[in-house]
Order: C-alpha cells, then sequence, then structure tokens
C-alpha cells in the first residue's frame, strides 16, 4: 500500500466496471487502490454468473459506435491473459406485435450506420433454422452473426487477476463513507481508514447515488429488482451453443432474453424490466413468483422444448438512469471524480468502460465517443424529464 495511504487514482467498487477500471489503470503504471465493501467476487451485485449477452445489435448508435472497440477490447485482455471470454454464437433480436417492425428497423438504422452486418428473417425462416422457436406469423427477427455470450464471471477475475499482477491494491470488506472533493486532491473516508488520490472512479453500481450523495451530487437512479432462472432441459443438444444463440424477444408490452446451454447444464432465461422498484436494504434474494411465472408462461409457448426442472432462480438489481442510457462522466464541480453507470445493460461493455475511465482518470478525457452518455443530458440534469423505463403499475421511479 501507498505511504500514508496516498494513491495516484482510487477505484470504488471491483464488479465488472470496477476491475475493468483497476486493470487498464494498473496497465498506465500508476499506483492504484480499490475499495471494495465485500469479499471480492461477491454476489452481492450483478456482475456475476456465468453469462451475459454480448452483440453488436442497439437500436443506438450511441452503443453501435462502440461495439467493435468493446470486442476488441475483449480480444485484448483474451490474448494477454490466455482466458477466453468471449463465445460466438450468434443471436437474434425477434419482435412481435404493432410496434414490430419499426422496432427492428431501430436496430437495422444503427447497425448500418455504424457498418456492421445482419439479416432481417421472417417467421418461417427464423423456425426454418432454428426449430426450437415457435413464432406467430407476423413475427420479424433480426440476425447478428457476431452475438454470443460473454463469460462475465470469468472476466471479473481475469481483470482482478491482470490489475494485482500489475501492482494494484485490493482493499476488501471496506466500506466508503465519504467521498470529499479538493481543488488538488480527492479523500475518501472508510470504516478502515482514510486514503487520498489525484482521482477517484465510482464503479459502484446500484451503491452509486448514495456514494455521490456525499459530494451533494443527486443522481436520479431507481434501482428495480430482476432475476433469471435456469431451467435443467433434458434437450441439451438442441439448445448447444453451436445450434442455439442468444436471443431476446421483444413484444409491445415485454422483453424477454436468453441463453444457450452454458455454464451450468441448463438454459438461462429472464424478463427484462419492468421491475419492482427497491432499495439495497429492501431488495430481496427470493425469487418473485410473478415474474418466474409470467416467464415460465412465455417459454412455454415460444421455447417448450428448453423447460424442464427449474434448477435455481437468480435474483439481481438494475441501477436505471430515466432513459435508461449509460452515465460516463465526470461528476459536476467535481473534476477529478468520474463516475460510470450501466442502466442495467452495461457488463458486455465492461472492459471497454473500463478502459475509458482510466482514460478520464489518466488524461483526464477520452477519444471513444462517449458524447451521448454525458452528465448535462436533460434525463440527468432535469427534474421534470419523463423516464422511458418502464416499471410496474405499483412501482415509483427515483425523484
Amino acid at each position: 500500500m501507498a505511504a500514508n495511504g496516498r494513491f495516484r487514482h482510487i477505484v470504488l467498487g471491483s464488479g465488472g466496471i470496477g476491475s475493468a477500471t483497476a486493470h487498464w489503470l494498473g496497465a498506465s503504471g500508476a499506483d492504484v487502490l480499490v475499495l471494495e465493501q465485500f469479499s471480492i467476487g461477491h454476489s452481492m451485485g450483478a456482475s456475476e454468473d456465468h453469462s451475459r449477452i454480448i452483440r453488436h445489435a442497439y437500436h443506438s448508435t450511441d452503443y453501435t459506435n462502440l461495439t467493435q472497440s468493446m470486442f476488441d477490447t475483449w480480444t485484448e485482455v483474451e490474448n494477454l491473459s490466455g482466458v477466453k471470454l468471449v463465445h460466438t454464437t450468434g443471436g437474434v433480436n425477434l419482435s412481435v406485435g404493432s410496434q414490430a417492425r419499426s422496432r427492428i428497423d431501430s436496430y437495422v438504422g444503427a447497425l448500418d450506420a455504424a457498418g456492421h452486418r445482419y439479416e432481417v428473417l421472417d417467421a418461417g425462416e427464423t423456425m426454418r433454422r432454428w426449430p426450437q422457436w415457435h413464432l406467430d406469423p407476423d413475427t420479424v427477427t433480426l440476425y447478428q452473426a457476431e452475438s454470443g455470450i460473454l463469460d462475465i464471471r470469468k472476466a471479473n477475475a481475469t481483470h482482478v487477476a491482470l490489475a494485482r499482477a500489475a501492482g494494484v491494491t485490493f482493499l476488501e470488506n471496506t466500506r466508503v463513507l465519504r467521498v470529499e472533493s479538493y481543488p488538488d486532491k480527492v479523500v475518501v473516508t472508510t470504516d478502515k481508514g482514510t486514503f487520498e488520490a489525484e482521482t477517484v472512479s465510482v464503479c459502484a453500481g446500484s451503491w452509486t447515488a448514495p456514494v455521490v450523495s456525499t459530494l451533494g451530487v443527486d443522481l436520479p437512479i431507481t434501482l428495480t429488482a430482476e432475476q433469471v432462472t435456469y431451467w435443467s432441459t433434458v434437450n441439451l443438444r438442441d439448445f448447444a451453443p453451436d445450434r442455439f444463440g442468444i436471443w431476446v424477444y421483444h413484444d409491445d408490452d415485454f422483453t424477454f432474453y436468453g441463453f444457450p446451454v452454458y455454464g451450468e447444464v441448463a438454459v438461462k432465461a429472464g424478463r427484462d424490466e419492468p421491475g419492482r422498484v427497491v432499495t439495497q436494504e429492501t431488495r430481496s434474494w427470493e425469487a418473485d413468483l410473478e415474474n418466474l411465472g409470467h416467464l415460465t408462461d412465455f417459454m412455454s409457448r415460444r421455447l417448450p422444448a428448453a423447460l424442464g426442472p427449474e434448477l435455481m432462480t437468480k435474483t439481481c438489481v438494475y441501477d436505471l438512469t430515466p432513459d435508461r442510457n449509460f452515465l460516463l462522466d465526470f461528476l459536476p464541480g467535481h473534476p477529478r471524480i468520474s463516475v460510470f453507470v450501466g442502466a442495467g445493460h452495461a457488463a458486455k461493455f465492461a472492459s471497454l468502460m473500463g478502459r475509458i475511465m482510466a482514460d478520464l482518470a489518466v488524461e483526464g478525457g477520452t477519444d471513444y465517443p462517449i458524447q451521448g452518455f454525458r452528465y448535462d443530458r436533460p434525463a440527468i440534469t432535469d427534474h421534470g424529464f419523463d423516464p422511458t423505463i418502464r416499471l410496474l403499475p405499483d412501482a415509483v421511479p427515483a425523484a
């Protein structure tokens, strides 16, 4: 540890983004401290489990302009570590209902603008290629061959190992009590002592708002309870990664997503928002049976062969901005403190976002196109902004 608790950079949090930031800061040669309130690799956040979807297919060029760099960054980490993290399966976005074509068109426009390849298929061709699907005739499908699985648990552990090899210090089971910003330094007070640094990178996930509130910054982050379920299907070969890829299914009310057999001898699926608003104190580790029933009903209609005995249901918490886009910027009035909020869909970008956070800390800026994720956009600064996130009827978003 640096003398007198002084470091060049401090990272708050060691999850997906924090571990990546630690790696890329360590690679810069600077002395770095990572403060983690739990143990390294804990399951309290949203960056563990086996798999996350990785893809070019996004509805906005804010993301498709970054996805090639995202894939390239993971390749660098794989080459450096020798650990395989990205598994290409191909993937589909399926859309049905009154907005089916317009949803797919938003993906097409963003993919075209960034120069990524894709195919648009009708329901018949989709089921011919993947007979596991039972689709309505009006379903429109976008297929993107480079989609796949990111092994997020291995990714986090790899980033931590690379950071440690570069001399980064990790202090576990250390809770941040207060962050203070000065013209020449940042002071972080914890239950294990006080530390100083030239910069602080806040990568605290669903704990971000209380951390930055000690600086007088009020972030409009809504926390929602989410979950995924694994089923022990007997049809393993049909859902092996070389026969069935990742998928996202949109209708007018809900979005579902899922994976082939990976990590566990089971398929995995979930319902992506709306969720129930929670706090870290009120979140539950037990499955929401209404959510599970809705998901199971969907699977029984669309992917019945994937079902089997429920192996497990895992819960997590989303940290949602009002427009559900990333927040990646310096905090206003605190030029030595940067923050990242992933809005419930950041794992695939983790290594690239960590690299960008390292750029902000070391260089004071970045060449990557992150203008769409600035702090000074209406979704963050306008308290009258109409949230685009959809919540359950009894849910109330953050003020």
